[in-house]
């Protein structure tokens, strides 16, 4: 399991509701299509956070960097669909930073692997 993670702030005129639920729709229609495994999202508590750490963090899930490569190429597809759902979250977000997390430690850091 690896874990993409995407840290946002959203503009000054976007609602946080309106966000989530398109941010619903967008991971939901994901999942459905078998390119990710789950989604979380988290909403900054308190405003207790250092200048560092935006307003929400996106959690979402994958099994293996095969998928989140089908992830990637589901949104590079045509597809009305999919460009409205991206779009309708897209469009809210003013920042955000991304980062790609797997557990550890992990059997493929436990062992030496070299292709030569």
């Amino acid at each position: 399991m690896n874990l993409y993670t995407c840290s946002i702030d959203l503009k000054n005129d976007a609602r946080a509701l309106v966000f989530a639920k398109a941010c619903e729709d967008w991971m939901s229609h994901l999942m459905q299509s078998g390119v990710i495994k789950a989604w979380t999202l988290y909403r900054r508590k308190l405003n207790l956070a250092s200048d560092r750490h935006r307003d929400f963090l996106l959690q979402i899930e994958v099994k293996d960097l095969t998928q989140l490569d089908q992830a990637f190429r589901t949104l590079g597809r045509h597809d009305d669909t999919i460009d409205a759902l991206y779009r309708a979250v897209h469009e809210q977000i003013l920042t955000a930073d991304f980062g790609l997390y797997r557990p550890f430690p992990d059997t493929e850091r436990a062992e030496r692997m070299a292709l030569l």
